[in-house]
């Protein structure tokens, strides 16, 4: 035999054993379809929702940049005095 042919054979062993391996389920069938219609069925968050979230959250970086202020602007480390 010679490298070609022991070569084409490896080859070829090889790809049957790659189309003999089933791949992974990490999920039952049944579940998928179950988790795919509950979240289909869930509502999006209204607007006034999403309106009210971005504006909790605005106020609260405001109070921290607040709270945070050394009285220079803006205020980022790299804009400090070095001692």
């Amino acid at each position: 035999m010679t490298w070609q042919q022991v070569l084409l054979l490896s080859c070829l062993s090889a790809m049957v054993l790659l189309s003999s391996v089933k791949p992974k389920i990490f999920m039952q069938e049944s579940d998928a379809s179950n988790f795919l219609k509950r979240r289909s069925k869930r509502s999006p968050k209204s607007r006034a929702e999403v309106n009210e979230q971005e504006e909790r959250s605005r106020e609260a970086v405001e109070q921290w940049r607040q709270w945070h202020y050394d009285g220079l602007y803006p205020s980022y480390l790299y804009n400090r005095h070095r001692i």
